[in-house]
């Protein structure tokens, strides 16, 4: 596997991170620097992450999650976009919109890196050395994520509340197409 074949698998892999801070942003009332910093290595450290641990725990753990991870993917992010849609009706309660929490960070990390947890797996049987692809992906899911803050955040300026039930309806998508795909 050579490096543009990595860097397009980062990407393809950073899409729902991607998703996710464009969600981010269009919800956050107050978007900075250390908040956006904070999302992007959230998503970036669990998307490097994951490939490492699939690639390491092999077919035996694959065969656990196999059957039912996206399903965990699409609960969490469905309860988070109901979260969100639901926010963007009560102006008065910032808990449901506040994607930079820790706590939300690290459900919505686990959801989004699903899916790089079964890369991680499928490199081990292609006989690639895993930390090469692991710190790219690291390093452009960080980027995307970054990107994805910023354009919500203008797209959430300029649509408000319909920004944010569209963000929370893409959470949601997100979910139904790792069950359906």
């Amino acid at each position: 596997m050579n490096y543009i074949e990595i860097i397009i698998l980062a990407l393809a892999l950073s899409a729902d991170a991607f998703a996710v801070s464009i969600s981010g942003g269009v919800s956050a009332k107050h978007v900075n620097i250390p908040k956006s910093l904070k999302m992007a290595l959230f998503f970036g450290v669990f998307q490097g992450l994951m490939p490492l641990i699939g690639w390491f725990a092999g077919s035996t753990f694959y065969y656990y999650i196999k059957d039912f991870g996206n399903w965990i993917a699409l609960a969490l992010l469905s309860a988070i976009g109901i979260k969100m849609i639901i926010g963007s009706f009560d102006h008065e309660n910032e808990k449901f919109r506040n994607y930079f929490n820790t706590k939300i960070l690290f459900v919505l990390a686990i959801a989004t890196s699903i899916d790089a947890l079964a890369a991680g797996f499928s490199l081990n049987f292609l006989e690639i050395d895993i930390f090469v692809p692991a710190i790219i992906i690291t390093v452009v899911t960080f980027l995307v994520s970054l990107l994805g803050i910023f354009i919500g955040k203008k797209a959430g300026n300029i649509f408000g509340r319909k920004a944010e039930i569209a963000g929370g309806l893409i959470l949601i998508g997100i979910g139904v197409r790792l069950v359906i795909f």
